[in-house]
């Protein structure tokens, strides 16, 4: 079975700030390139820090209104650091988090929920920026079509992984989830196969209805014995 990686779904041209780029240069690159965040990065590519609109309206919230009719509007809480910025350098969340090309698309979800982040900067194995993944590139095996999704379970799943006989198992994906009917000649084969199918990219959840000629599950793993959840 092949399982995305990060080098798969990552933006490869990304747009980057020099710690010295002002707050005019970073807020016109943001809004030309069509993004929410630069990586900052050294003079050798190395991600410092990343810059966000969101760095950038904190900013901004605390400055005095122009257009302010009342004087008395106490001013938004913003610290003095943020206030005082004037560079992407002064700006930036740092140190930033990073990940890398190879890792698997599940455990990088995991992470960005992990640690509360939208984003990560991608690096090689010498710390240069190869790449940016988001929320949004993450979500992309979703997308995959159920007949991909389908020939995926039957010819890698069953076929080459299992190597069971064609047909003893019928399989049927509607919206990413995948039900199984027919029958396996041992019971302990039917959650390996559940579980070796909800690592297949894209899919949403599991149903089966499989029938067994062997029942070879020890009464300590029998789930209706109350064994299956020790």
């Amino acid at each position: 079975m092949t399982h995305r990686t990060v080098a798969e779904v990552m933006t490869h041209d990304v747009a980057t700030a020099s710690p010295e780029a002002s707050l005019k240069t970073v807020a016109w690159s943001l809004a030309y390139n069509n993004v929410s965040a630069l990586p900052v990065v050294d003079n050798r590519h190395h991600p410092i820090g990343i810059v966000s609109e969101a760095d950038l309206l904190r900013r901004q919230a605390g400055l005095p209104d122009a257009a302010a009719r009342d004087q008395l509007r106490e001013p938004a809480a913003v610290d003095r650091d943020t206030m005082d910025a004037r560079t992407a350098g002064d700006l930036m969340s740092a140190p930033v988090l990073t990940a890398r090309p190879e890792w698997g698309i599940v455990e990088t979800a995991r992470f960005l929920d992990e640690q509360g982040v939208k984003r990560l900067p991608v690096i090689d194995d010498t710390g240069v920026l190869v790449g940016i993944v988001s929320r949004s590139d993450l979500l992309r095996p979703m997308l995959r079509r159920d007949a991909a999704i389908h020939d995926e379970i039957v010819d890698e799943v069953l076929g080459r992984t299992l190597r069971m006989a064609p047909g003893g198992v019928t399989v049927s994906v509607q919206e990413g989830v995948v039900s199984l009917s027919g029958g396996v000649e041992q019971r302990s084969a039917i959650p390996v196969i559940e579980l070796l199918c909800l690592s297949v990219d894209g899919v949403v959840s599991v149903d089966q209805s499989l029938e067994y000629a062997v029942d070879d599950l020890p009464p300590d793993l029998d789930p209706a014995h109350g064994g299956g959840d020790r």
